[in-house]
């Protein structure tokens, strides 16, 4: 039908649209003060499971108001309705918590769209208490008037989550997975004379560009691109955490150990790939991908 935008559209727009950029550039700047580096902010990251944290969440709530609305349409007893209300209620404060963590540490343009989520979640959530409420107060057909259509604002939040996650890659590692880019054996990187020591450069190395770090006769090789968003690795900090040397990616902060790439610290939650090196008599660095 001309005229008409369907979803996939509407999402698209609001990537491009300006319009809401300085509510979320406050909100985002706010989050990442109130929630500094540290083990809270990698356990809403989900740093600990190598995972994010907030799909997970998203779903318990979400599963919880769609089973709400089956039991509504099927006439059952009431407490189980009141009880997956309250539980998707009570679960949607960690939701939004580590959903806004890993939002303020997303580019503009997921931002955008992450903004209308999270009104629409918001929305959703005072419908839904305000169904329990309802529900309380022993008015349940307005109790399931109002949670049916928290179920349809929530659904819209739901769909924009997905574009995030789908669409716009937020969350998804973006680490190359090296083992099916470069070929089995040791590959010719570069003379170890031509590496500064103790600066990070890049390399290329085929389709894949490689974190190199010289410090003396040894050599760190990781991919290059940060997990989180493919911040380049090279243009970060070297820094000790808690004795082990590490790399800071310039773009959100994500700290990776330079012994094995594992993270440290997110909002990345995969680690960045290592390479095993070996340095051939003349000089020359070998690299194949980690086996570990």
């Amino acid at each position: 039908m001309r005229g008409f935008a369907g979803p996939v559209a509407i999402a698209d727009r609001l990537e491009k649209s300006k319009a809401m950029d300085k509510p979320v550039r406050v909100l985002a700047k706010a989050v990442r003060q109130r929630i500094r580096q540290g083990w809270l902010r990698d356990l809403l990251h989900g740093v600990p499971t190598g995972k994010p944290l907030h799909p997970p969440l998203a779903t318990v709530s979400l599963g919880c108001w769609l089973s709400t609305a089956v039991l509504d349409l099927a006439d059952a007893d009431p407490r189980a309705s009141r009880l997956l209300l309250a539980t998707g209620i009570a679960n949607a404060l960690p939701t939004a918590a580590s959903g806004l963590t890993d939002w303020s540490s997303l580019h503009r343009e997921q931002q955008r769209v992450g903004f209308v989520h999270m009104l629409s979640n918001v929305a959703a959530l005072g419908l839904f208490s305000a169904s329990l409420a309802a529900r309380l107060r022993g008015s349940e057909r307005a109790g399931r008037m109002l949670s049916y259509a928290g179920l349809g604002v929530g659904g819209l939040g739901a769909y924009l989550g997905g574009h995030l996650a789908y669409r716009q890659a937020a969350g998804a590692n973006h680490a190359p997975q090296v083992t099916h880019l470069v070929p089995l054996g040791w590959h010719d990187l570069c003379p170890l004379k031509d590496l500064p020591d103790g600066r990070p450069v890049a390399r290329r190395l085929g389709y894949i560009q490689l974190f190199v770090l010289r410090q003396g006769d040894a050599v760190t090789v990781l991919a290059d691109r940060c997990p989180h968003l493919a911040g380049p690795l090279h243009q970060g900090r070297l820094v000790m955490e808690d004795g082990e040397a590490c790399v800071v990616c310039p773009w959100h902060s994500s700290t990776f150990r330079l012994t094995d790439g594992t993270v440290k610290h997110g909002p990345a939650t995969a680690p960045a790939p290592l390479f095993e090196t070996r340095i051939r008599r003349d000089g020359t660095i070998q690299v194949r991908p980690g086996v570990a």
